[in-house]
């Protein structure tokens, strides 16, 4: 049913009137270690600093209970139709691992599929780093890169940037990871006029094979390749469907496949992130990052939500998002390897429940998926912190911490090292934010409001392992929310309106003047 139906919508919206902030005076150490839940990869989900109480806690467990959350989830993972637009499996958890019976399609199981091609993965990737596979030149391949866009680009990217630090402090790393992604060819430039191109591996990643930016990126790689006197043919691999065009297509030097069940922004785990991540750190460091997130989607299933990290935190930002009104939120990495993860998370959050009908085609009438944007600390606070400190608006916030660097390499200044620093930054913004500061005389400049609610996860180091549940607890977090919502957190037709349009654009046909005039102001006609 839609969430607005449900008893425990009008409990809660009883429980938020006339809240229009939370009291954080209450926020001690007995709070602090009373509103902590283990994760997966050694991580803890800390929310302590949320703005909950038990009324609320047990009213968002009422709500878990009766849009039937965890039944839900079971489904999913049974393989039952939950991409409803688009008549799919959503297979993305089986990529880690079982967590219930076989799902079989057209006779197959696909569970089977998927290991299939992560030992396909590994057995290429072994031949490359032991220099059984070579470029034209013959010499050994140390440089790869993804061709991708969208989901093809923005988790996979993450991920390799987020072990970097990691893999070169263990001897893990294998080799050099680049991306190219967006049709401004500038990207792609940029990055092949600083490759060895006769040592480098492109891997061209397109479910459709049909997918414009990547193909023409494509192109522009294979120019280049050819320019130096190489073929294409022993620098590029494809990741794609069985039925794409690139599929099976000696123009590459071996093809991995996907399905239909595995969207974009949910293939990491896939031989979509699967290819590159392992050719850059090896093929145990991608086994590890997938057990990993094997272990936080089998704790996932748990239904009591205290003891459910993403459960947890997905109610919690329904809660923000429908009954507090908070239309933003940001994550926050003190993490510096984490880069570009708040803009995986923004695809992931915003794509999937950006939507305003349910899953039957009918408009809703309350809030879905917010705003999310983030940056690493301690950069964000000398940029946009001021506005979620002092602003009118107030923004829930994800922390993300690790008491150790992945590099182990630090510094003392004024008594304390880098690292230290680092966290205890993080510790003091989340106290004031909660707890704020009070006027000092009447110059209000200095007043902090304070009321402003964060969460925290946090472990000892980021890990394949740890990285994986961070991934994991993410995508689970966006699916319970969409559950919730009675959403297909599945699809992404609100990106299909502007490629029909660039394509009208592009063959001088577009049947709108207002259309024909912005293009002819950009030079197009």
């Amino acid at each position: 049913m839609d969430f607005d139906q449900t008893k425990a919508y009008e409990i809660l919206r009883k429980l938020s009137a006339g809240k229009e902030s939370f009291d954080f005076t209450g926020l001690d150490a007995k709070r602090v270690k009373n509103f902590t839940v283990a994760m997966a990869g050694g991580l803890h989900y800390s929310y302590a600093a949320a703005p909950v109480d038990e009324a609320v806690l047990e009213a968002l467990q009422g709500l878990a209970d009766e849009q039937d959350l965890i039944d839900k989830y079971r489904a999913l993972l049974s393989g039952q139709i939950m991409n409803t637009g688009e008549g799919r499996k959503v297979l993305h958890h089986l990529t880690r691992g079982q967590l219930a019976e076989p799902v079989l399609h057209n006779g197959r199981d696909q569970r089977d599929f998927y290991f299939n091609q992560q030992e396909r993965i590994a057995a290429f990737v072994k031949a490359v780093h032991n220099e059984t596979i070579r470029g034209t030149t013959g010499k050994a391949f140390t440089t790869a890169v993804q061709i991708g866009i969208g989901g093809s680009d923005l988790g996979p990217r993450a991920l390799c940037l987020a072990l970097d630090g990691w893999a070169t402090a263990v001897g893990r790393k294998r080799m050099d990871g680049y991306f190219i992604s967006n049709v401004d060819p500038d990207d792609g430039a940029q990055i092949l006029e600083s490759l060895p191109l006769d040592q480098t591996l492109f891997v061209l990643v397109s479910k459709s094979g049909t997918t414009q930016e990547t193909l023409a990126n494509e192109l522009l790689v294979n120019s280049s390749l050819q320019r130096a006197g190489l073929d294409p043919a022993k620098h590029v691999l494809a990741v794609t469907s069985e039925t794409s065009p690139l599929a099976h297509n000696e123009a590459y030097l071996d093809s991995f496949y996907i399905d239909d069940f595995i969207g974009g922004r949910y293939s990491s785990t896939s031989a979509v992130g699967g290819v590159i991540l392992s050719l850059v750190y090896g093929s145990a460091t991608f086994t590890e990052l997938l057990a990993g997130a094997h272990e936080a989607d089998r704790l996932a299933l748990e239904p009591k939500i205290q003891n459910n990290a993403a459960l947890l935190d997905a109610l919690i930002g329904v809660w923000e998002r429908n009954f507090l009104h908070y239309p933003v939120t940001a994550i926050l990495p003190y993490s510096q390897a984490l880069s570009r993860f708040p803009a995986h998370l923004q695809q992931l959050d915003m794509e999937s429940n950006g939507k305003r009908v349910n899953k039957d085609g009918q408009a809703v009438s309350y809030k879905t998926g917010p705003v999310v944007f983030g940056e690493p600390g301690t950069n964000g606070q000398h940029s946009f912190y001021q506005l979620l400190h002092q602003g009118t608006d107030i923004v829930p916030i994800q922390f993300i911490g690790f008491t150790k660097n992945q590099r182990g390499y630090d510094i003392v200044v004024d008594g304390s090292t880098s690292q230290t620093k680092l966290l205890a930054n993080l510790a003091a913004q989340i106290i004031a934010f909660a707890k704020g500061q009070p006027v000092a005389g009447e110059n209000r400049t200095k007043e902090f409001p304070g009321a402003r609610p964060s969460t925290l996860i946090y472990g000892k180091t980021l890990s394949p392992a740890s990285l994986g549940a961070l991934l994991s607890h993410f995508e689970n977090k966006v699916m319970f929310q969409g559950f919730a919502w009675n959403i297909n957190s599945f699809d992404q037709e609100g990106v299909q309106l502007g490629k029909i349009l660039t394509k009208k654009v592009l063959s001088g046909q577009s049947g709108d003047t207002a259309l024909d005039a912005y293009s002819e102001l950009l030079g197009i006609m």
